[in-house]
């Protein structure tokens, strides 16, 4: 199949590249390079070291002997670069990775806010808008969020994307109908995501655009099969406050002798799913498209969840990492329980990785590897979800 990759240069989008290249997919990858830059605003850089654009694809010819196209431009803001690109390939599925993907980087300031909701719905509905253009049945497979559900189960299984519901009428009937699930964002990021949600929504009903929308927990790991055949070819590993993920950080954190930071009791449930699996979550809904004038198809994309208290145990008796509380940045409950169903990529026959001991060792390696490149002052999140009294707005 021919496949765009929006945002093809990140932290889920590069390992998926090579994975859809390995299987024997013709790639063609999409950036700005946006998140390198934003490494250069933040003054902190992957713990991995990632080599240029024009290296990654010449070492990946080298060792596969197959080549992925690049196109450097911006997806948000270059449309009819986007149109013609699409009208040129004519692809089976662009995979929709081009958006701004941390929390708390969203929360840091109005105008990081802003910059999250033009950026993510301009370069979604830019997509749409330009599949409907090109007059091409083109699948969009999106990277979504766990967190479009907010952290709450209200007592039932998160399902995905789509909720039964009665509907009383005054004649004392029930009318059954079918909803999207109600959203409850947590951060200007994740509000983004839901709004992409009603886009999706839109363009299917009214123009028939095929999508998959992937709404996956949060990422965890770092290497594949693909990007450990040469050190060039490394995946990022994000560490700080703004875009290190909790299992990530605590595995570096461990490595370089910082207590291990818990938000709060660290009662809150997150669901979590490892980068192999990522990848193969995205092949998999490509190979798997809906039929034309199919509605908007959802896969919850996680694995297991877990209560950041009991990860920070594991990591720590693995370790002998010092754990500490420390206030949680975020408006959120102190607790929660998440039950979230995950049976359709299950049965399209996804095989999860498992957080196991040997999986969170072999993370441990690369910070340990890499334990140099830390910047302690990096570590803690320093985004707010709420002004402090008597602080500026």
């Amino acid at each position: 199949m021919k496949v765009i990759i929006l945002g093809g240069d990140g932290f889920c989008g590069w390992p998926t590249a090579l994975h859809l290249s390995a299987a024997g997919h013709e790639v063609t990858i999409v950036d700005n390079l946006v998140r390198r830059k934003t490494d250069v605003e933040l003054e902190v850089r992957s713990l991995t070291p990632i080599q240029p654009m024009s290296t990654r694809l010449a070492v990946w010819k080298e060792v596969s002997g197959r080549t992925i196209g690049f196109e450097y431009f911006d997806v948000a803001e270059n449309y009819h670069r986007l149109l013609s690109l699409i009208e040129d390939l004519r692809p089976d599925a662009v995979v929709h990775f081009a958006e701004q993907r941390a929390a708390p980087y969203s929360m840091k300031s109005s105008w990081h806010k802003r910059y999250t909701v033009t950026n993510n719905l301009g370069a979604t509905n830019g997509l749409l808008a330009a599949i409907v253009e090109s007059g091409l049945d083109v699948h969009v497979v999106h990277l979504g969020t766990m967190g479009v559900y907010g952290y709450g189960t209200a007592g039932v299984k998160i399902p995905e994307g789509y909720l039964k519901i009665k509907i009383p009428t005054p004649e004392g009937e029930d009318i059954e109908s079918e909803i999207l699930y109600p959203p409850n964002p947590g951060s200007i990021y994740h509000l983004t995501k839901t709004q992409d949600q009603l886009l999706f929504a839109f363009y299917n009903k009214n123009d028939r655009v095929r999508v998959t929308d992937l709404h996956q927990g949060i990422v965890w790991g770092t290497q594949t099969p693909q990007t450990e055949l040469d050190d060039r070819l490394i995946n990022r590993f994000d560490y700080d406050g703004d875009y290190g993920t909790v299992l990530n950080r605590f595995i570096v954190q461990a490595a370089v002798g910082y207590p291990l930071t818990v938000h709060g009791s660290g009662g809150q449930t997150r669901a979590f799913i490892h980068i192999r699996d990522t990848v193969r979550c995205i092949e998999l809904a490509i190979t798997n498209g809906p039929a034309p004038g199919e509605r908007v198809q959802v896969f919850n994309q996680m694995t297991e969840t877990h209560r950041v208290a009991d990860l920070a145990e594991l990591v720590s008796s693995l370790t002998g990492a010092e754990i500490s509380h420390v206030e949680n940045p975020r408006n959120e409950a102190d607790s929660n329980e998440l039950i979230v169903a995950n049976d359709g990529l299950l049965r399209l026959g996804l095989d999860p990785t498992t957080l196991e001991s040997g999986l969170v060792e072999e993370v441990g390696a690369i910070a340990k590897r890499f334990s140099d490149r830390v910047d302690h002052t990096k570590i803690p999140c320093r985004s707010l979800w709420r002004q402090r009294p008597g602080s500026p707005g």
